[in-house]
């Protein structure tokens, strides 16, 4: 699968935790749960997204949730209209338990292990 993208995937020898997850929490997709199960998930409305979300302020590639054998982490993947993490865009963050994605129009809710 080729995937468009400006950032660099992380290699990380170390198995991504279970239990981790992004809840979709409004608009048509509103309770959507998906596991966060490779160290490398692409959210965006092309094809060629893991996390395929046909909303129009989504790029084709616009984000990606990994791990980096340390901790979760989402990194913007040169989207249009910008990634941000409780409110603050930035380009790459570390995540937390509760941390509120803002993709476009669309909100995700962070849930990772203990």
């Amino acid at each position: 699968m080729q995937i468009e993208q400006t950032g660099t995937r992380p290699e990380s020898e170390i198995p991504t935790p279970p239990g981790a997850t992004v809840r979709v929490l409004g608009g048509f997709y509103e309770g959507l749960d998906v596991p966060l199960e490779g160290d490398w998930t692409v959210i965006g409305r092309g094809r060629s997204a893991d996390l395929v979300l046909a909303e129009p302020t989504i790029s084709r590639c616009h984000a990606a949730l990994g791990f980096d054998g340390e901790s979760f982490f989402v990194q913007d993947l040169g989207s249009t209209n910008g990634t941000k993490v409780n409110g603050v865009s930035e380009p790459r963050r570390n995540l937390s338990d509760g941390d509120e994605l803002e993709l476009g129009k669309i909100r995700l809710l962070v849930r990772l292990p203990h």
